[in-house]
């Protein structure tokens, strides 16, 4: 009976993916966890495929986030250190510093095994050859259909659909985007932003009005469209309270592009002035100028050859903060006007 069962089932399941590409695990998004989980399963004897909706693969990792993040490194192992190590056999080879010498650049440490600062590009190329290597398939440009890509037979996910047509099929599905666009089209419940302390009795959660310490105002800044005005309405950028301690809402962490820049003239591509400025958007980091704050508005983390990883800092700076509200839950065309905003 156990095997009549299981031929049944199987019957079922190649009817459900007529048509398909068949990998043993699909993998839609190309963040830097969809590559360390595509490398090690294709090591495990595993077929792989990544469907990434933009050209690059490596997430943050490979869009400006050079500085990265690591704490305590030697809690760092398995692919992603082997990724780090990669990264510092790169900048141990003299034809990897153009711009500057490896002397002259204090994160680079020809002692040690791995390196944690590099450069966009750099990461991508490691990124690609590590997939190559292990002889992932990687496929970018291909957008899942959110409304009806996610095929189910039963409560078992067993194929995709992108908006291209594109159809594959799969035995594991891992949902490697930052938004978790797979688990929303499947009909896996979840909550965008933050709880309130009464949902779960807890004491943390929500507004935290107390622990905002960071990237604040240090002068007083007027915030009305006319100065002194009420009546003229407020500045983007701000809202009339900061709500209730312990109160729950929508909203997520803000959204930024880390900009790779360089001081160096003969490699430096200008900024274009959009089509749609609004001077208005600017006022608040005008006006806290003139107030007497004459910091510089960013985080400035030098990369090698003479390039950075810029981050937010202070209280008006590269963050959008407010505008990215609804970015988890958009669809793709309100997706890229929220992005477009950003940039």
């Amino acid at each position: 009976m156990r095997v009549v069962c299981s031929f049944l089932a199987l019957i079922c399941l190649a009817s459900a993916v007529q048509g398909a590409e068949s990998y043993d695990i699909v993998i839609y998004g190309g963040t830097s966890a969809a590559f360390s989980a595509a490398v090690q399963a294709r090591r495990m004897g595993k077929s792989v495929i990544i469907l990434e909706p933009r050209e690059h693969v490596g997430g943050l990792t490979v869009s400006g986030l050079g500085s990265t993040d690591s704490g305590n490194k030697a809690a760092i192992g398995g692919v992603a250190r082997e990724f780090y190590q990669r990264i510092k056999q790169h900048y141990d080879e003299s034809s990897a510093w153009r711009q500057e010498s490896a002397k002259g650049y204090s994160r680079y440490r020809p002692e040690d095994d791995a390196m944690w600062t590099f450069e966009p590009h750099v990461a991508e190329g490691i990124v690609r050859d590590m997939l190559k290597d292990a002889g992932v398939v990687v496929v970018t440009g291909e957008f899942l259909d959110r409304a009806q890509g996610a095929e189910m037979q039963g409560q078992r996910l067993v194929s995709l659909t992108m908006q291209s047509g594109r159809k594959v099929a799969g035995k594991v599905f891992i949902d490697a985007t930052y938004e978790g666009d797979l688990l929303a089209a499947v009909g896996v419940s979840f909550t965008v932003g933050r709880e309130s302390n009464a949902m779960y009795g807890e004491t943390l959660n929500g507004v935290q009005v107390g622990h905002a310490r960071s990237h604040q105002f240090v002068k007083q800044v007027d915030g009305y469209i006319v100065p002194g005005d009420p009546k003229s309405g407020l500045l983007p950028g701000i809202e009339t309270d900061p709500g209730v301690d312990g109160e729950g809402d929508a909203r997520v962490q803000a959204y930024n592009f880390r900009i790779c820049m360089t001081d160096n003239k003969e490699n430096q591509v200008p900024f274009a002035k959009p089509a749609d400025y609004d001077e208005q958007e600017f006022e608040l980091l005008l006006r806290n100028f003139e107030a007497g704050d004459m910091r510089l508005p960013l985080a400035i983390g030098m990369m090698p050859n003479r390039k950075t990883d810029v981050n937010n800092n202070h209280a008006v700076s590269t963050d959008f903060i407010g505008r990215n509200y609804d970015f988890p839950t958009a669809g793709d065309v309100e997706r890229a006007r929220i992005e477009q905003e950003h940039a």
